[in-house]
């Protein structure tokens, strides 16, 4: 006669499968939270660049100039202001860098564009990089623009200025103080920090050549 499996012997392979069956699945779990992991990561990479390269373009673009009715302002509307703020500078600048989006839009290549760390207003106590961009220049560079958040995730950004008479980099720089004279520094170097996905710091750092230093009077 044939011997058909006991009632333990059932139970002892079905134990068997389901303990493969936990470590299957425990292993694509963990497969799955690791592609996860690394496809965030390379979207904080890649937002990153992007972000810088569109700031290090429009620095390089930076200008000041003499153009403007004088009667009208008591102040040069054009202008270059890095505030120090510890890892949560602030960068307002005047550039050559609009690029226009609508056919016969009443816009030239020049903006006020300015880049803060403010709070994410999705994320509860995160920072995000915000741009402002205001294409009209007038007496009050402070308000007015379209804001628009380019980068979350931002625990720091850090903008130094290359001081050519000095030989140094400077964390502040005023276009309208006394020291500055009217004029732009020649290099500038940016640091933005991210929080990645696995709770680390990353840092990214570009720097920008400026190639119109002093203003333009012709």
């Amino acid at each position: 006669m044939r011997r058909g499996f006991t009632l333990v012997e059932v139970l002892i392979a079905m134990g068997i499968s389901a303990v493969i069956g936990v470590m299957a699945l425990g292993s694509f779990q963990r497969a799955h939270e690791a592609r996860e992991l690394t496809r965030a990561q390379e979207e904080r990479f890649g937002g990153a660049r992007r972000t810088l390269t569109r700031l290090a373009r429009e620095l390089t673009m930076a200008y000041l100039s003499e153009h403007y009715d004088h009667a009208r302002f008591r102040e040069r509307p054009t202008l270059f202001r890095g505030k120090d703020g510890g890892r949560r500078d602030d960068l307002l600048f005047t550039s050559f860098s609009h690029e226009r989006l609508v056919r016969d839009a009443k816009e030239s290549d020049q903006a006020q564009l300015e880049y803060t760390v403010e709070a994410d207003p999705e994320r509860s106590g995160k920072l995000a990089l915000f741009r402002r961009e205001k294409l009209y220049l007038d007496e009050d560079p402070d308000r007015g623009g379209d804001k628009e958040l380019v980068l979350r995730h931002v625990t720091g950004f850090d903008v130094q200025y290359w001081d050519w008479t000095k030989q140094e980099w400077m964390n502040d720089w005023v276009s309208s103080s006394v020291e500055r004279q009217g004029t732009l520094p020649t290099r500038v170097k940016v640091r933005l920090t991210l929080e990645m996905p696995n709770g680390k710091e990353e840092t990214f750092e570009t720097q920008a050549r400026v190639a119109i230093i002093r203003p333009l009077d012709f």
